[in-house]
């Protein structure tokens, strides 16, 4: 009846990220980390995991002589939002 939620979507930070990738499908870490609220280091931490699983790509390089760091949703993260988001609706929808 219930289906198992992603646990790996299922951490707030790392859920809030591929949530803000599926609007803008690509951005900046400075944004992300604005957005999230969330430390450097916490959100470094987190994007490798959804990096390591494929479900963001990650891509680093300078710009104007300081590191910049791009995240992009990746097909793979896409899929998993939809799923969890699907998974979601069926425990609000239980009793419907």
């Amino acid at each position: 009846m219930f289906e198992e939620l992603d646990p790996l979507l299922h951490q707030q930070l790392r859920l809030a990220i591929i949530s803000l990738l599926m609007n803008v499908r690509e951005a900046e870490f400075t944004y992300i980390k604005e957005k999230t609220g969330a430390t450097a280091g916490n959100l470094s931490v987190q994007i490798s995991k959804l990096k390591d699983a494929g479900y963001i790509d990650v891509q680093k390089s300078f710009k104007e002589n300081y590191p910049q760091t791009m995240c992009k949703i990746a097909e793979k993260g896409i899929a998993a939002f939809e799923n969890y988001v699907k998974a979601l609706e069926k425990y609000i929808n239980i009793t419907k």
